[in-house]
C-alpha cells in the first residue's frame, strides 16, 4: 500500500509593506552610494550666514534622504529589531554594490575611451567610500535607536515627534560624518580626495543639513500616509 505524499506547509507570504519599504531603502542607498560625489550648487535669493547666497550640497543629499524615510516608516511597522536588521544588511549591500562596479570597471573594454568615463563617473574614490560607509552605519542605527525609544516614552503617540526628532538629529550626525569625513578629514590626513577650503565644508555641511531637515519636515505626512496604508491592508501589522 503506497503512503500518502505529504502535503507542503504553505509558509505565508512576507508582508507587501515590508517588501516595498525595503526595497525603497536599498534602492535609495544604492543610488546615494553613485551619486554622491557630484556637489551640487544652488543659487538662493537670499545669502544665508556661512553659506552666502549659494548652496552647496552632496548630490546623494535627497536619495539618502529617502531610506530616512523607508527606515522610519519600517520601524513604526515592524519595531527596532526588524528596522536594525534591514539597516545592517543593507550596509553590507553597499559593499556588493562597490564590488560589481568595480569589476565592472577592471573587465575589458570593447571602448577604451567610453571606459575612461565609465571609471571616472561611477568609481567612487576612497574618501566618499569612507565618509558614507561610517556616516551610515552610524546615523541610521542612531535614527532607528531614537526612533523606538521616543516610541516607547510616548506609548506609541506622537508618531509626528519621532520621526521628525529622530531624523532630525540623525541626519545631523549623517552630515557632519560625511561631509567632514569625505572632504576634510581625510584629504587632510591622508591626501585622499580634493581638499577643500574649510569655508566650503562648512558650507557643503549646512547645505546638506538644511535640505535633509525639510525633507524631515515635509515627509511627516507620508510617514502617516504610507504607515496608515500598510496597517489598513495588513491588520497584523502592530
Amino acid at each position: 500500500m503506497s503512503r500518502p505524499a505529504a502535503t507542503a506547509t504553505a509558509r505565508p507570504a512576507p508582508p507587501a509593506g515590508a517588501v516595498v519599504l525595503a526595497a525603497i531603502f536599498v534602492a535609495s542607498l544604492a543610488t546615494a552610494q553613485l551619486t554622491a560625489a557630484k556637489v551640487l550648487a544652488f543659487e538662493l535669493p537670499v545669502a544665508l550666514p556661512l553659506t552666502g547666497a549659494e548652496l552647496a550640497l552632496p548630490g546623494a543629499a535627497l536619495a539618502y534622504a529617502l531610506t530616512f524615510l523607508a527606515s522610519d516608516c519600517y520601524t513604526e511597522l515592524y519595531g527596532r529589531r526588524a528596522a536594525q536588521v534591514l539597516v545592517n544588511a543593507a550596509f553590507a549591500m553597499n559593499f556588493l554594490v562597490l564590488a560589481l562596479v568595480w569589476s565592472t570597471i577592471l573587465a575589458p573594454a570593447a571602448d577604451p575611451e567610453f571606459a575612461g568615463t565609465f571609471a571616472e563617473v561611477l568609481g567612487a574614490s576612497t574618501n566618499i567610500v569612507a565618509g558614507s560607509l561610517l556616516a551610515y552605519v552610524v546615523s541610521q542605527n542612531y535614527d532607528v535607536i531614537v526612533f523606538d525609544a521616543i516610541k516607547r516614552r510616548t506609548d506609541g503617540r506622537y508618531l509626528w515627534l519621532r520621526n521628525i526628532a529622530s531624523t532630525g538629529t540623525s541626519q545631523l550626525l549623517d552630515t557632519v560624518l560625511f561631509v567632514g569625513i569625505a572632504f576634510w578629514a581625510m584629504p587632510t590626513a591622508f591626501g585622499i580626495g580634493p581638499q577643500l577650503p574649510t569655508a566650503a565644508v562648512v558650507s557643503l555641511m549646512i547645505g546638506q543639513y538644511l535640505l535633509k531637515l525639510l525633507i524631515a519636515l515635509l515627509d511627516t505626512p507620508l510617514v502617516y500616509l504610507i504607515t496608515g496604508a500598510v496597517r489598513r491592508s495588513d491588520p497584523g501589522v502592530a
